[in-house]
């Protein structure tokens, strides 16, 4: 059997999350569906991170196996034919059985969007944050440098976080403001469930005022979820992009969000 690996983009607001659930519109569910419809055979797949209800992803990339042959070319027009509108796959590849989409990651990176103004948005309410409380990104970013390194998370990690350890390593978080939109960059290994949208609802405390910039190294000294902030709304986050050992050679796609 072949091994292909798959670029994936998907609008997560009509999905209860990546993950195939009984009696639920998946995105795992349609692009396995489709998959084994143009391989002529049922396949499993497997993504390089599961997304939670409501939120979007702008470079998943996931891998099955077929004995199907097909170019890449015609993997990408026959799977887009029998998706729903929200699922795009942007590029396909053969790769060989050492790879997998989740386990031969090295860094996957987030970007969670906060549209920071008084009135509402009739254009994105499906696809960022609305929080109308003025928002100081230069208190955010203070903060948010803190979380920055090797840590427990156990702060800001879901109860039904299924993660056999709460220690992870943050690379980098940014947080960046152009006009009423305030991006929050996260970019690491690997992530605890909900541990990205828990650190921005954390973020957006300082972030108004209502805590200092100390209060998020008393949440993570803690090491209760009960001790953080609100977990933010799903439809602000996107999963931006994943890394691979340069030897796989998968293409890449522009994830940059455009909403403004």
């Amino acid at each position: 059997m072949g091994r292909i690996a798959l670029g994936v983009e998907y609008d997560g607001t009509d999905f209860a999350g990546w993950q195939i659930q009984q009696n639920q519109r998946t995105v795992q569910g349609c692009l396995t569906e489709a998959i084994s419809l143009v391989a002529n055979q049922s396949v499993k797949t497997v993504a390089a991170g599961r997304t939670d209800s409501g939120v979007h992803a702008l470079q998943q990339v996931i891998h099955f196996d077929a004995d199907a042959v097909r170019d890449e070319r015609n993997w990408i027009l026959g799977l887009n034919t029998n998706l729903p509108a929200d699922i795009n796959v942007t590029w396909a590849k053969a790769v060989d059985d050492t790879f997998s989409a989740r386990f031969s990651a090295t860094k996957r990176a987030y970007r969670y969007i906060i549209l920071n103004r008084v009135s509402r948005s009739a254009v994105h309410v499906d696809r960022v944050w609305w929080y109308f409380q003025k928002l100081d990104v230069a208190l955010m970013q203070a903060a948010a440098d803190c979380l920055v390194g090797d840590h427990d998370f156990s702060a800001f990690r879901a109860k039904e976080c299924q993660a056999k350890s709460p220690f992870k390593t943050m690379e980098s978080i940014t947080v960046s403001q152009q006009g009423d939109c305030i991006a929050i960059d996260v970019i690491g290994q690997s992530f605890l469930h909900h541990m990205v949208r828990n650190i921005v609802g954390v973020l957006v405390v300082i972030g108004e005022g209502k805590r200092s910039v100390s209060w998020v190294q008393e949440v993570l000294e803690s090491r209760n979820r009960a001790h953080g902030g609100i977990t933010s709304p799903p439809e602000g986050l996107y999963f931006v992009n994943v890394d691979y050992p340069e030897v796989y050679a998968l293409p890449t796609v522009s994830t940059f969000p455009v909403v403004w």
